[in-house]
């Protein structure tokens, strides 16, 4: 009989210290890591987007980090493709293999499935872009409050992106965006070990502030600068690029814009909880409790 294969799922919010657990997960079970952040794959993004350093990205095989150019089109559905097939492949020699990121809907992709959205008139998406050019972006987030507030709360309400397809598949259904999120679970060929990491709200804050302030440091204004003709790019459209186009297109001083980078980074905290709290199977640590998270994993796969 075929032993059971177990995928280690570790999630929480921005800076709370995803990558360091899975590190020393992944080398407890010599195992690679799996990245689920979506803003991780784009290999021009380096900065803004808190990717390992080039030293942790060398003690571990790593996938989906820099495997993607900020020009091309990807999205859930192709990447739950891509990391099911990914996944049969390194079953083949690992009992257990590590996945990490911050972005729900793309961990729920790969543990759970993508229900199918329908096919929608071109016209709508046209539409809502005309409408998101004349009015900003607080229209979208409006309109996405009215029409479906479930989905207001978790998504990233800072990209435009998210929210036009949200407000395109109400228009194009009647349905909100949320009532088609992973009614019927798929079925997969390992099973799934849930970890959440958290920690006081004001330390996690001072985490994420001094995180931004390292990465202003680092260079984060100018390579926000260099991607500033192509700011139109779904991939740029995120916290950590979005607050420096609005100071490169003068709307605000670079003060502010720091203010906004700092603030809009502890929303996105915020609101990455909110999505991960909703799902009971996920146990939550302290990322310094290793210990008690390596006896919990040994414990499940004991069983």
């Amino acid at each position: 009989m075929e032993k059971q294969k177990y995928l280690i799922l570790v999630v929480g919010p921005t800076a709370v210290g995803k990558t360091e657990i899975c590190l020393k997960l992944a080398k407890n079970f010599n195992s690679g890591i799996i990245s689920c952040d979506s803003r991780q794959f784009y290999k021009e993004t380096n900065i803004g987007t808190a990717k390992p350093s080039e030293k942790e990205l060398s003690q571990i095989p790593h996938y989906f980090i820099n495997s993607l150019s900020i020009e091309d089109s990807y999205d859930v559905k192709m990447f739950e493709k891509d990391v099911i097939a990914l996944l049969k492949k390194l079953f083949t020699d690992h009992q257990v293999v590590i996945m990490t990121g911050g972005s729900g809907l793309f961990a729920d992709a790969v543990v759970n499935g993508l229900d199918d959205m329908p096919e929608l008139d071109p016209t709508i998406r046209k539409e809502i872009i005309k409408e998101y050019e004349e009015k900003g972006l607080g229209f979208l987030q409006n309109e996405l409050g009215r029409i479906d507030p479930e989905y207001l709360r978790v998504v990233d309400q800072n990209n435009p992106q998210r929210l036009m397809r949200a407000i395109e598949v109400f228009r194009g259904t009647g349905k909100p965006f949320s009532s088609f999120r992973v009614k019927k679970k798929a079925k997969r060929h390992f099973r799934t070990i849930k970890i959440g990491l958290e920690m006081d709200r004001e330390e996690l804050y001072q985490r994420i502030d001094s995180r931004m302030d390292q990465m202003i440091k680092a260079g984060l204004f100018d390579e926000a600068e260099g991607f500033f003709e192509k700011r139109n790019l779904n991939a740029l459209q995120t916290v950590g690029y979005q607050e420096i186009f609005g100071f490169l297109e003068g709307k605000y001083d670079r003060e502010e814009a720091i203010r906004l980078l700092k603030r809009n980074s502890r929303r996105y905290a915020k609101r990455q909880l909110t999505w991960f709290r909703k799902d009971a199977d996920i146990h939550w640590f302290n990322p310094t409790d290793e210990k008690e998270i390596m006896n919990y994993i040994s414990s499940q796969i004991g069983e």
